[in-house]
């Protein structure tokens, strides 16, 4: 079973360990992020949100690519780290990191062009509810970008039942379809790659 301990710091890095853990995030996951990052199409002109920021892995990347940079994540050291690590562009207007959750994402109806979250599905309460708040603060035509490790691979780690509920690439096509997304599409770098990215517009 996987240590709870760390499943637990994985849903909502927090304190020492959660520093640790987000740093841990970050290499784990850069390949994911960065053909996720990839997937966004960035222009100067956008204005992206990334939910479930963590280590902040692909914030500079967003920063140097977009227009403004939204953040939400449910860590507040999280939230403190990234505004610390990005104080410039706070401070320019450029950025702005919030604590949250994507059931209540804390920006306006409209606010962005593009929407990404990179392995935070698992912890959310609904899928149908993540996703609907999703489309209302994006602009029609705007694309959401969702990466995410399998269900059929999630079950051979171990993961806690109560802190990570996994998800079938179908599972998360079908809310996505629901919440009235479009041009839904699973990329992938090669076909045995383990993870997945979903693109969809609004």
């Amino acid at each position: 079973m996987y240590p709870r301990f760390i499943a637990r710091q994985l849903s909502r890095p927090t304190g020492f360990f959660g520093r640790i853990m987000g740093r841990l995030m970050n290499r784990h996951n850069a390949k994911l992020n960065s053909y996720a990052v990839r997937q966004l199409e960035l222009t100067p002109s956008d204005r992206v949100l990334e939910v479930g920021f963590g280590g902040g892995v692909t914030l500079p990347f967003l920063i140097a690519g977009a227009a403004f940079v939204g953040g939400v994540d449910r860590s507040s050291d999280m939230v403190r780290r990234a505004k610390a690590m990005f104080s410039e562009a706070v401070s320019a207007g450029r950025a702005d990191f919030r604590e949250g959750n994507v059931e209540e994402l804390p920006f306006e109806a409209s606010s962005f062009s593009k929407v990404c979250t990179v392995n935070t599905i698992y912890f959310w309460s609904s899928l149908d509810a993540g996703f609907a708040e999703i489309r209302r603060v994006l602009v029609p035509g705007g694309h959401v970008v969702v990466g995410f490790v399998p269900k059929e691979r999630m079950d051979r780690m171990g993961m806690p039942v109560d802190i990570f509920t996994l998800r079938a690439p179908d599972d998360v096509v079908a809310a996505l379809r629901k919440a009235g997304f479009s041009d839904v599409r699973i990329e992938q770098p090669k076909p045995t790659t383990p993870w997945n990215v979903l693109v969809a517009t609004r």
